[in-house]
């Protein structure tokens, strides 16, 4: 019985690390990368295909962290502070490339203007990996934009 406990227990962990590594490894290839220019926003998000065009609509914005995984991981323990909840920002800034999709873009044609950018970043960790782009300064401020004109199109 004890027997059967123990080894119950540990399936349960490893599943768990499982999917910690399933989410770790999708937030990378969404958001981080070593080295980029502005116009490769298209390239990059194609190539990592961040897009889902079966909804037939493309991502408004993504954010790509230019560091190694190494530095991203560490914002989850002493390179970040807690921010309640599972939210981490980071205690340096690091180098942005925001790809903020073209006006009228559309799947499969998903254009995109780059922007870059030096931020604090806030993610999501779980059992010290990142698992989630919650934002930066920067990009809350495009949502903001967006948000405030989708507004004004729908009272106008």
């Amino acid at each position: 019985m004890c027997l059967l406990l123990a080894l119950s227990a540990t399936l349960l962990v490893d599943t768990q690390t499982t999917d910690v590594m399933r989410r770790y490894k999708h937030f990378l290839r969404q958001h981080v990368i070593e080295d980029m220019e502005l116009n490769q926003c298209d390239q990059v998000i194609n190539k990592r295909n961040i897009n889902k065009c079966n909804t037939n609509n493309c991502k408004e914005i993504n954010t790509f962290i230019l560091a190694t995984d190494e530095q991203v991981r560490a914002v989850c323990s002493d390179g970040g502070t807690p921010k309640g909840r599972n939210l981490y920002e980071s205690t340096k800034r690091f180098p942005l490339v925001i790809c903020k999709l073209k006006k009228g873009a559309r799947c499969p044609k998903c254009e995109y203007n780059g922007k870059k950018s030096r931020q604090t970043i806030t993610v999501a960790c779980v059992k010290g990996w990142p698992v989630h782009f919650e934002g930066s300064n920067i990009v809350l401020d495009l949502f903001k934009g967006i948000f405030e004109r989708a507004l004004m199109m729908l009272s106008g």
